[in-house]
């Protein structure tokens, strides 16, 4: 009987129009059960040794297509699946992956633009080193690093985590090489790749600061690892344990301060989630609480393309009634003609991935900062009278 509704049919039906010939049933009947044939039985079919028969799947170079063929044919009408990944990684200490601990769920890993330029990056490193990527989640308040531990994995890259994350504790219990993107900072012999976010975020604040805007309000990526969506103290500003939104107020601060700016006047809105509806919700109440406000500086571009909008269906003019900053450069920024900091996101993914899989000795760890370039388009203005 078909599968009702999909259009699709049987399992076998599925397997025969995909051009597998007709599939071999498993022994013991219904269900996942181990198949009939091993490596030693297809290479006593076939009259070769077990050797060849492991070279067709792990070093396919070695045999000629004519023999790789009629391997791979007998081992599909025989019900062989390959060899056993489990026993080869304990054969040779090697998964053939590496582990991406990533600051979210993993579906954020798939929307958030600069995220997924990263991925490519990390993507592409893996693609050259000729390795798997396996993606495990560490999103706040799982306090637990299970998923970490039972990992396997040949190294780590961690993708901007809190400092004191369980996540990143048990990554440095393991002994295998790891590299820090972002965060957390000070970590001793072990690689990072990450920007000047201070620097670079005080050419912001000192590029609004030149134009004449003395009225400034932020909206912020989360300043904790517990959800405070609403204005951000100055005292939860000092203690947050995520360096690199850290470092961006704080080169807000720097910036702006050159033009007589004092930070303690500036509205900070945090928004636990970075995304555009957690960033309309901020833009709204930050200019509903402080309608004289002329500029809005933000921590992402996800944040200031919805600061953008807000703008837009309130009828003000940008940069004319307000000027909004962002800092990524996403490629949404550029339509956008959204002021912002452009940094290498694909290239940070890249170096990180390069810096893991060196095999090379590694007589100290090393520090990789990549440059950023402040980008000005047509967001940014003189504030109105």
């Amino acid at each position: 009987m078909e599968c009702p509704g999909n259009g699709i049919g049987t399992p076998a039906r599925r397997w025969r129009s995909a051009g597998y010939g007709e599939p071999v049933a498993a022994a013991g009947g219904r269900g996942r059960t181990r198949r009939p044939a091993t490596l030693a039985s297809l290479a006593a079919e076939l009259g070769i040794s077990r050797t060849t028969v492991s070279n067709a799947y792990n070093r396919p170079d070695q045999l000629s297509p004519q023999l790789r063929q009629r391997i791979l044919e007998a081992a599909r009408r025989l019900g062989y699946p390959g060899p056993d990944p489990v026993a080869r990684s304990l054969r040779t200490r090697k998964a053939g992956a590496i582990g991406l601990i990533f600051t979210e769920g993993l579906s954020y890993a798939f929307r958030d633009p600069a995220a997924v330029a990263f991925l490519e990056g990390l993507g592409l490193a893996c693609e050259a080193g000729g390795t798997g990527l396996l993606m495990v989640p560490a999103a706040p308040g799982d306090l637990t690093g299970a998923l970490v531990y039972a990992a396997a994995v040949d190294g780590f890259v961690v993708y901007s985590m809190p400092a004191g994350d369980p996540h990143v504790a048990a990554v440095l219990e393991r002994p295998v090489p790891s590299v820090v993107v972002d965060q957390p900072v000070g970590l001793s012999d072990v690689d990072f790749v990450g920007l000047d976010d201070r620097g670079a975020a005080a050419e912001l604040g000192r590029h609004l600061g030149e134009l004449g805007h003395r009225r400034v309000g932020v909206v912020a990526n989360r300043l904790g690892t517990d959800r405070n969506d609403g204005p951000a103290s100055l005292d939860r500003q000092e203690h947050c344990p995520y360096a690199v939104v850290k470092a961006r107020l704080a080169g807000f601060a720097d910036g702006l301060a050159e033009h007589g700016v004092d930070w303690a006047d500036v509205r900070v809105e945090e928004r636990f989630d970075n995304s555009s509806a957690a960033g309309e919700v901020a833009a709204r109440a930050l200019l509903d609480r402080h309608p004289e406000l002329t500029a809005v500086a933000c921590t992402t571009d996800v944040f200031a393309l919805a600061t953008l909008a807000v703008a837009g269906r309130r009828g003000m003019r940008v940069p004319r009634e307000l000027s909004v900053t962002g800092f990524d450069d996403v490629p949404e920024a550029s339509a956008a003609s959204l002021t912002t900091v452009h940094q290498p996101m694909l290239e940070k993914g890249r170096v990180a991935g390069q810096l893991l899989l060196d095999e090379g000795e590694r007589p100290a760890a090393r520090h990789v900062l990549l440059p950023t370039t402040l980008v000005v388009r047509n967001s940014t203005g003189k504030p109105r009278d």
